[in-house]
């Protein structure tokens, strides 16, 4: 049976119980074309044009982590290359190969490297990690978590998804990591879970904090404090936590 296989029939056996992955779903829900990419539209719409017209020029693309930098070049290289993409493109990390000699030797000899490419395409280097897009919505994140639960048969609360998306901080693999490994310890999403899996202060002792200073009672939120300091949370932990829920506090 495959693993796809046994997980739907745990889940139909209402076992709820997290089965062992041979491939992280950051990965198996990787999209492959530029359609499938989240955020950044203005973005990925120029790249779309780009692998239409097959006018490939230099691009640069900046910004934070998990928002989908590295996954649309690799979507535009596939479209403009096709099933001569192993051939046709030179990836290399930027943050471990560094130097002339990269340039005189790696990207040298693959630009001499004879390959055979679709009419009118070029090869392709792409060099990663090389530091205009900006953080994902969290209505971005909740929709491929979403779709990752409905194919993962994911058990999941409200709860569960808001901890998810506030952990992740607009990164998208950060939360599809997070969704995994909430999953495979616990069986079940859920907000306690995640914060668990996570290791970071929860959200509502530290808004219950900010309620009792509101309220001028000073014990009581020393009393959080000290609970989240109990819990073995850092100072820097604890005042991060503090400033992301701040920006979001209503009363």
């Amino acid at each position: 049976m495959s693993s796809s296989a046994a997980k739907g029939q745990a889940s139909a056996n209402g076992s709820g119980t997290a089965l062992p992955y041979e491939l992280p779903w950051v990965e198996k829900y990787r999209p492959c074309v530029l359609d499938d990419i989240v955020g950044n539209t203005d973005t990925i719409e120029r790249l779309k044009v780009i692998a239409r017209d097959g006018n490939c020029p230099h691009i640069i693309i900046s910004g934070m982590p998990g928002i989908g930098k590295t996954t649309s070049i690799h979507c535009l290289a596939h479209q403009l290359l096709g099933d001569a993409y192993k051939e046709g493109v030179l990836e290399l990390n930027a943050s471990d190969e560094r130097g002339i000699d990269v340039v005189r030797n790696k990207i040298k000899a693959f630009a001499q490297k004879k390959v055979t490419l679709p009419s009118g395409r070029h090869k392709i280097v792409i060099l990663d990690e090389a530091d205009r897009y900006s953080k994902l919505r969290d209505t971005e994140i909740l929709k491929r978590l979403l779709e990752i639960c409905e194919m993962e048969k994911v058990q999941y609360n409200d709860e569960g998804l808001e901890a998810l998306i506030f952990t992740a901080e607009g990164d998208m693999r950060q939360a599809i990591n997070n969704l995994q490994s909430t999953w495979s310890g616990f069986g079940f999403v859920s907000g306690d879970n995640v914060f668990k899996v996570c290791d970071q202060p929860h959200p509502i002792t530290v808004q219950a904090m900010i309620r009792a200073c509101l309220k001028g009672d000073i014990d009581g939120a020393m009393d959080r404090l000290n609970e989240l300091w109990d819990q073995g949370y850092s100072a820097v932990d604890i005042v991060v936590t503090v400033f992301r829920v701040v920006k979001t506090f209503d009363e």
